[in-house]
């Protein structure tokens, strides 16, 4: 059997999966807005017909969430090879430390952390 037969079914699952789900929300999916959508519900707020500016601190956050969740699988990976990489991998997380060290210290003094 192919090694990469699994592969090619999921890759071919979830290119499938995504088509009939956007097929979907086309079909299903809202209507423009008319003036019936838009006026508020008894005491709701009228639209305005374009959304609320967000925060970028809400995206670095998440950036930053990411960065730190793959630093974690990383971090797990070397731990389970740790007897197989020796004093090369010991040098190696090191160095992956002191850069996410050097990077964790210059969020903090960026400020990105503070919630407003």
């Amino acid at each position: 059997m192919n090694p990469y037969l699994p592969v090619l079914i999921v890759l071919v699952l979830g290119v499938g999966l995504g088509c009939i789900l956007s097929a979907l929300a086309h079909f299903i999916g809202p209507r423009p807005l008319n003036k019936v959508n838009t006026d508020p519900f008894e005491c709701g707020v009228p639209a305005t017909g374009e959304r609320d500016k967000m925060s970028v601190k809400f995206y670095l956050t998440g950036i930053l969430f990411i960065l730190f969740d793959i630093e974690t699988v990383f971090l797990y990976l070397w731990a389970s090879a740790f007897k197989q990489l020796g004093w090369f991998g010991i040098s190696e997380i090191i160095v992956f430390l002191v850069i996410l060290f050097a990077g964790y210290i210059y969020v903090v003094k960026r400020g990105a952390l503070e919630w407003d």
